[in-house]
């Protein structure tokens, strides 16, 4: 199997979970919406950028974002930096879920760690942090 197939099924797996976990505790979210929320920074995000960072077109991300904002879980406000442009910005709603999907990736780890070991599983984090360190445009 190759590597890319071996990074994807336990990422879809740990993906899986946690979106189950933060609908089970109320926030009704589909695994695309999650997928931009993810990439709302802080203080916003314009739409172009969440586009880009979620690998989706820009009409896609807008429908995302549309879909998000009328659920709660997102709003959004003038840039300050440009007053014609709007930014994204994450809604107390959103930051509700933050704890559940922290609470169920501790489990999911917990178990990862359990089943490969204690140092398998820290050698594992290494690994893909210095692979992070190539591979992710966004660091």
């Amino acid at each position: 199997m190759n590597i890319g197939l071996l990074l994807f099924i336990p990422n879809r797996a740990l993906e899986n979970r946690v979106l189950a976990a933060v609908n089970a505790a109320g926030f009704d979210v589909t695994q695309a919406q999650a997928r931009v929320l993810m990439r709302v920074d802080p203080e916003g995000t314009r739409l172009t950028v969440l586009a880009e960072a979620a690998q989706v077109t820009k009409q896609t991300a807008g429908f995302l974002v549309d879909q998000l904002e009328k659920a709660g879980f997102v709003e959004r406000v003038p840039d300050p930096s440009d007053g014609r442009a709007r930014l994204v910005r994450v809604t107390e709603k959103a930051k509700g879920a933050v704890p559940v999907a922290n609470a169920e990736l501790a489990r999911i780890e917990a178990e990862w760690e359990q089943h490969i070991g204690k140092r398998r599983m820290s050698q594992l984090r290494e690994a893909l942090e210095m692979l992070g360190e190539i591979t992710d445009p966004y660091r």
